[in-house]
């Protein structure tokens, strides 16, 4: 078992929704997230909030199995290698591309478009640029930690 430093999201953000394990976007993010719940360091953040669960509905995985792996103390790689062992939805590497890529390029949808303008005005107002979900989520980061939108 390979050790870990937990991530102390009160200090900094999680990994970016860009950021890939195994070829897939999210899973970074969410194990920072999972970590820091684990260590009531979390602040802001969520572990199993709705984006984690856009990629453990993908891979099928449960989200507290994964956070027990987390707890043991395993590594990025060591989880790579459980959440392949468990995931009851396998996938090709172009399935895991094609979603990956869609993450990616996510926009809101009719359902998110008010809330996503909503929190688009706190973070960043004058950022007309940002239209896809990733965007929101790093300038978000970005402005939560000092920096200016």
């Amino acid at each position: 078992m390979s050790t870990t430093t937990t991530t102390d999201l009160t200090q900094h953000p999680p990994r970016s929704p860009r950021s890939r394990l195994g070829g897939y976007a999210l899973i970074p993010r969410m194990l920072d997230k999972g970590r820091a719940t684990i260590a009531g360091k979390h602040g802001e953040y969520h572990y199993n909030c709705p984006l984690d669960e856009r990629i453990l509905g993908f891979l099928g995985i449960d989200a507290e199995a994964l956070k027990t792996e987390l707890a043991a103390g395993k590594g990025d790689g060591e989880i790579l290698a459980w959440i392949q062992a468990n995931q009851k939805n396998k996938h090709t590497p172009a399935e895991i591309a094609a979603w990956t890529l869609g993450q990616d390029n996510r926009v809101p949808d009719d359902d998110s478009r008010e809330f996503f303008q909503n929190y688009l005005s706190q973070c960043g107002p004058n950022r007309p640029d940002i239209k896809v979900w990733d965007d929101l989520l790093e300038l978000d980061d970005y402005v939560s930690f000092g920096g200016k939108a």
